[in-house]
């Protein structure tokens, strides 16, 4: 990434297996250059003013901004777009580019429909600690 460019990862900051996705993700991400922000800050609060489409979207959600504009990507083409970015043996996920989307999709959305049951929700976002405050946004 150039520095005219910004990765940012919008996430369910109430959901326990989001916070944990993200802590996963700042532990590889060798270039430091992905920033984080939960779903219920003012953040993402003036992306989706920019963009209403987006108002029903509750899970991931990866803006990447550079001089050319901003690409939102939802779903499973956040989540691969993610991983792609990570590297290592994770860039492996970009192989399920081979399924339809559509498909994909239906089975992003039915882990986020569980993801509540399995996991643990916080009654407000986590504090990150010092040493990643700073990739945070809100």
């Amino acid at each position: 990434m150039s520095g005219e460019e910004e990765l940012v990862l919008l996430y369910d900051g109430l959901c326990g297996y989001c916070d944990r996705m993200v802590r996963f993700i700042l532990s590889r991400d060798r270039g430091g250059a992905m920033r984080f922000a939960p779903l219920q800050g003012e953040f993402a609060r003036d992306l989706l003013a920019r963009h209403p489409e987006l108002a029903s979207v509750d899970s991931l959600v990866l803006v990447e901004r550079t001089t050319a504009g901003e690409q939102i990507s939802t779903r499973s083409e956040a989540v691969i777009r993610i991983w792609r970015y990570v590297g290592g043996p994770w860039k492996a996920v970009t192989g399920l580019r081979l399924v339809p989307r559509p498909i994909r999709d239906w089975c992003y959305d039915l882990f986020a429909r569980w993801r509540g049951r399995l996991f643990a929700r916080y009654d407000s976002c986590p504090v990150p600690g010092p040493e990643v405050r700073a990739r945070y946004i809100d």
